[in-house]
């Protein structure tokens, strides 16, 4: 993401489309990138997208550079992204209930005929990465796919930074394990 000069985002805050379509240009992609390793789904994903967007303009005259941009960016993105998480989830476990079966039980990671190694690798992160709770996943992938530091995760999510370390600590733990699992059961 490149600098987004404290001039466009005035003029964006006073409610100039143009300065604001910058904004929307220079942040999308990891805005989009943050909410699909959250929801796991790149429909879901551009669902939140188009939602932190609209929360970034109504709220963007609030902004008051305390914080880089980019922190107050991820902390929308982040929070939309977990709660469109949860109530997928809420809404998966209600199909669940009415007899629609989505247990990935059994479930293997044989690459079908065709499949890229790209897509193949996508789909284990992907696979791993349900397997933690929210909080825990967007520690996760702000750490580790988009390479925040831990202050600027703290800043982001609006935790203590040693929250930060024990819910990647804990993310860590419970990933080892999984992956122990697998390795087992592929044996």
């Amino acid at each position: 993401m490149r600098d987004i000069s404290k001039e466009i985002l005035l003029k964006a805050q006073e409610g100039d489309i143009k300065s604001f379509e910058i904004v929307y240009r220079e942040t999308s992609g990891f805005v989009y990138n943050v909410a699909f390793r959250i929801v796991n789904n790149r429909q879901e994903a551009e669902e939140v997208t188009q939602e932190v967007f609209l929360n970034i303009y109504h709220k963007l005259k609030d902004f008051r550079f305390q914080s880089a941009l980019k922190t107050w960016i991820y902390r929308i993105t982040v929070n939309c992204a977990i709660n469109h998480y949860k109530k997928m989830s809420r809404e998966r476990n209600k199909r669940q209930e009415y007899g629609d079966d989505l247990n990935r039980s059994g479930e293997t990671f044989t690459s079908p005929r065709g499949e890229s190694g790209a897509e193949y690798d996508e789909e284990i992160v992907n696979y791993f990465l349900d397997a933690l709770n929210p909080d825990q996943k967007s520690c996760v992938v702000l750490r580790s796919i988009e390479g925040l530091s831990y202050q600027d995760i703290a800043e982001s999510l609006k935790i203590n930074i040693n929250t930060v370390r024990s819910r990647l600590k804990r993310a860590r733990e419970k990933l080892l394990a999984l992956k122990k699992e697998v390795a087992k059961n592929e044996l």
